[in-house]
């Protein structure tokens, strides 16, 4: 066990009492203004860090782990995804990479069922003709949507938070399709009385409702192709919560505004905070600012996550998050 505090760099702001704890714990050095740090900051950061704790927004690539010093031998990231990371060349370099999995899976479920209600039924269109004050009253024909009860959702990444979509669906009516590298556990395809499809193609062209649930991995970099988007039915709707990267924005956004595809709600982009123009100007897309985790619980149990992480790896034990593993 080491004796002294570990030097721990925390590029973000995060909650008060999670950050309380890492001073009382490590020699933890904030972030209080929450500005992203730039490469130079970061290159600085690692040079004295022993821990670095990273977020989805910072880019940890080969050459700045490659600037690194010897001390830096652990980076516990404040999320569940680690795409940010250049993972091959942390190994290298003999460092641990830990995540926070499992404490986002429901707040991020319950944000995809949101966008799946809030889509056909043109919630947000909704607000804002009655905000705008173009709302004259109740009629027959107005705001028309599509109901959701008895359409056949169609879940892209079977892992935790699809599974949780899944339930939820299925609370409302909907009937479950998935498509996953293998079948998920019997007991669960039973419970869920989901229907797999080992070729995505195939389950595209046939479901109502697509939610992408996927990791933002090289193999599933633009997965979803323009030519893949074509396939889906003129009546049915993509929900992103995911990783914008898994989807071809541009062509997205063409075959939404020529209604080849209903309607979409997204909450995360390719190139964040930056978004495609043409989904801007589109009433048939809820937009939504990456709000998935976003909890005062999640993000708390996320902090609780990182501590362990870090206390237990100077403890000089291998930590349960870790995604890769090397020897302090």
């Amino acid at each position: 066990m080491n004796q002294k505090k570990p030097v721990v760099h925390l590029t973000r702001k995060l909650p008060d009492s999670t950050e309380t704890r890492m001073r009382e714990l490590f020699d933890a050095r904030l972030n209080d203004t929450d500005t992203p740090r730039t490469t130079e900051e970061l290159v600085a950061m690692v040079k004295e860090a022993d821990v670095l704790v990273p977020t989805v927004t910072d880019r940890i690539d080969a050459d700045l782990i490659a600037a690194a010093g010897d001390q830096l031998k652990l980076i516990a990231s404040f999320g569940t995804g680690v795409d940010h990371i250049d993972l091959a060349a942390a190994k290298a370099r003999g460092i641990t990479v830990t995540n926070t999995p499992g404490v986002l899976t429901e707040d991020t479920a319950d944000v995809a069922m949101a966008l799946m209600l809030a889509v056909p039924r043109r919630i947000a269109e909704g607000d804002k003709v009655t905000r705008t004050g173009e709302w004259t009253g109740w009629a027959p024909t107005g705001m028309l949507g599509h109901r959701i009860n008895g359409k056949r959702l169609g879940i892209i990444g079977m892992g935790r938070i699809g599974c949780a979509v899944a339930r939820r669906a299925r609370g409302f009516g909907l009937s479950i399709h998935y498509h996953n590298r293998k079948p998920v556990h019997p007991e669960t395809e039973a419970e869920l009385e989901a229907t797999y499809w080992e070729s995505l193609d195939q389950m595209l062209s046939r479901v109502d409702i697509v939610s992408v649930n996927c990791p933002h991995t090289p193999a599933t970099q633009k997965l979803l192709t323009r030519e893949r988007l074509e396939m889906m039915q003129p009546s049915a709707y993509l929900v992103n919560t995911s990783r914008g990267e898994v989807v071809d924005e541009d062509a997205l956004a063409d075959l939404l505004a020529s209604r080849h595809i209903a309607g979409a709600g997204l909450d995360v982009y390719a190139d964040e905070p930056n978004i495609t123009k043409a989904l801007l100007d589109l009433p048939n897309v809820v937009l939504l600012p990456h709000i998935g985790s976003a909890t005062i619980e999640g993000r708390l149990e996320m902090g609780d996550k990182v501590i362990i992480n870090i206390q237990t790896f100077w403890d000089g034990h291998a930590p349960r998050d870790r995604v890769i593993e090397a020897m302090l």
